[in-house]
């Protein structure tokens, strides 16, 4: 990817000395990529290294406001010993460089996203520390005060719960509308899910921050020890139930189970999705009698938004190789929710 060309790394600058941000010119430039179509790079100014995040080169209608409640959170979080990326400084006028934007702070650690590293993997202390301090961060973003770190407008947690159910079906009835889709004739009755959904629907729960993608390979670890360094892409956060992120471990958690997101790589030694749970519980004052119920939910949810991607590629605005790939995730999630329903984790 050409960064100078999708970016104008001259009005980058000028607005960085409009932010005090340095001086100079930006050097050292490096792309990342990541589970998002966003525009994400390394660089240096000053000998001040930050990472710069922007939308997709056509971004979608919510890509900038996606996009600045991202940096709102992330800059809430601060000072809270949740691990994130630090937020730095965010432009919100697309005049600028065409979109929303915001500049955070590099994080040094290890992506898990094709699999454990051999060093891991190598010391079987390692895959247990990064079972057990995932889910303490998790544990952790549960217990701020949202509130107190200015987030009261950040979601609608009111009802949260009870509308889940109903949202998502609503998702995955609406890709009817797409002639070509065929996605339902292999999905099962996913009528049924969501109505168990909403006959058992907990009553009673504490909002807080969710992050809502929490899956495994949103976090960076330290390769040597297994701590977390950071959850990262945070584009579905809101307030909520955070035990909705415990359930989107139990839906995507890469222990060989029907759901899971991640197919390929090394993932020996990891813990037991009961030894995540019990261990979430130490650190969290939460009720977990009803954890099935959010497996069930992260099961259906993410199901119905990967779903979205097969459907657009039957009318040909996706790849047909990756939609393929992710209607057969879809297959798994929903066959995994009816597994939670029946019989429990």
């Amino acid at each position: 990817m050409d960064i100078t060309v999708r970016i104008n790394l001259e009005r980058l600058t000028d607005w960085m000395d409009s932010q005090c941000l340095g001086d100079g010119d930006i050097y050292d430039v490096q792309p990342l990529s990541g589970g998002t179509q966003n525009i994400m790079f390394r660089f240096k100014r000053a000998d001040r290294e930050y990472i710069f995040r922007h939308p997709p080169e056509h971004p979608r209608p919510e890509s900038n406001s996606v996009m600045q409640r991202e940096g709102r959170v992330l800059a809430a979080l601060a000072d809270t010993g949740v691990p994130h990326p630090g937020f730095i400084a965010g432009c919100w006028d697309e005049t600028t460089l065409g979109a929303y934007f915001f500049l955070m702070e590099p994080i040094d650690g290890f992506n898990v996203h094709q699999g454990l590293s051999d060093k891991m993997a190598g010391n079987p202390e390692t895959p247990k520390r990064m079972g057990h301090a995932y889910v303490e961060a998790l544990a952790a973003l549960g217990n701020v005060d949202y509130q107190k770190v200015g987030l009261t407008d950040f979601g609608k947690p009111d009802k949260f719960l009870e509308r889940q159910a109903g949202r998502w079906l609503k998702q995955v009835e609406g890709y009817g509308q797409v002639e070509q889709w065929d996605g339902y004739k292999e999905l099962g009755d996913f009528n049924a899910i969501a109505k168990w959904l909403g006959d058992n629907c907990p009553t009673d729960f504490k909002p807080g921050i969710i992050h809502g993608d929490c899956h495994f390979a949103n976090v960076l670890f330290a390769e040597d020890t297994g701590d977390v360094m950071a959850l990262i892409d945070w584009e579905m956060s809101t307030i909520g139930d955070p035990l909705l992120d415990l359930g989107w471990v139990i839906a995507t958690w890469p222990d060989g189970s029907d759901g899971a997101v991640f197919e390929e790589g090394n993932w020996s030694g990891l813990p037991p999705l009961p030894q995540l749970i019990a261990h979430y519980g130490r650190h969290s004052d939460r009720n977990l009698d009803a954890i099935n119920w959010y497996g069930v939910l992260a099961c259906f949810k993410l199901g119905a938004i990967l779903e979205g991607t097969y459907a657009r590629a039957q009318a040909g605005k996706a790849p047909m190789d990756v939609g393929r790939k992710l209607h057969k995730n879809t297959i798994q999630l929903f066959n995994k929710a009816r597994g939670l329903m029946h019989d429990g984790i």
